[in-house]
């Protein structure tokens, strides 16, 4: 229901075009880790949207306070996701579960930076340092990871809280440009250096987002022609 929803809410938001999603053929076969930059609130509902229009329903590892909210935290069960329990001794499970739904076929989408960025701009920037969780939870499996860049989901809500609002409250008339794009698997667990090869691949797929939407970042070639969904 959460990822129909998303889909429902992405065309109606923004206006998301996405590139690379001929990479997804092997997620459509289970197992893999979908890792992607997280920069706003949008996020959420930008990529499991998209992916829904796709063809992918991935369990999601999520903040656990999402958990808090009582009928927020049955869809969240029921669909599969995974609470993240961040600074405690119960951190660990997270990936324990992911793990136990790789095994099981199902792709995983997790934010490899951790967090969100302080910076209260509408301006996208390159993803940061990335934790290493989501490198031991390739490793340990086996499974590819797909790296997954987008930029312009600021442009729907960021700031302060109230600017926040206010971006979302606007967002239907104004339907901000988003661009996505998802980049080849990577096989981290026959790499000498996986966080690095990740930090790299993540920030590759990113630069694509932002040309996406006809802006340039450096040391580029053109993105390939978006495919609008």
């Amino acid at each position: 229901m959460l990822s129909s929803c998303a889909g429902s809410l992405v065309p109606v938001f923004s206006d998301t075009t996405v590139s690379g999603a001929e990479h997804l053929s092997r997620a459509a076969g289970g197992g893999c880790v979908l890792a992607a930059n997280h920069t706003s609130f949008f996020d959420p509902v930008l990529l499991i949207g998209t992916l829904h229009r796709l063809g992918l329903r991935p369990a999601v590892l999520a903040t656990a306070g999402m958990w808090r909210v009582p009928l927020l935290s049955r869809a969240l069960t029921r669909e599969g996701y995974v609470p993240v329990h961040r600074g405690s001794s119960r951190a660990g499970d997270a990936l324990r579960h992911a793990a136990e739904a790789l095994a099981a076929g199902r792709s995983v989408l997790i934010y490899p930076e951790g967090g969100l960025p302080r910076h209260h701009t509408s301006h996208d920037r390159p993803p940061g340092p990335l934790k290493t969780g989501v490198v031991r939870l390739a490793v340990s499996t086996g499974a590819p990871v797909i790296p997954i860049g987008h930029a312009g989901a600021r442009r729907v809500a960021s700031g302060s809280r109230a600017k926040q609002l206010a971006g979302w409250a606007t967002a239907p008339v104004r339907r901000p440009r988003v661009h996505v794009h998802i980049g080849p698997p990577l096989r981290l667990d026959v790499s000498d250096r996986p966080l690095k090869d990740l930090e790299a691949a993540l920030g590759v797929t990113w630069s694509r987002a932002v040309q996406g939407l006809g802006a340039s970042a450096p040391g580029e070639d053109p993105a390939p022609d978006d495919q609008r969904r």
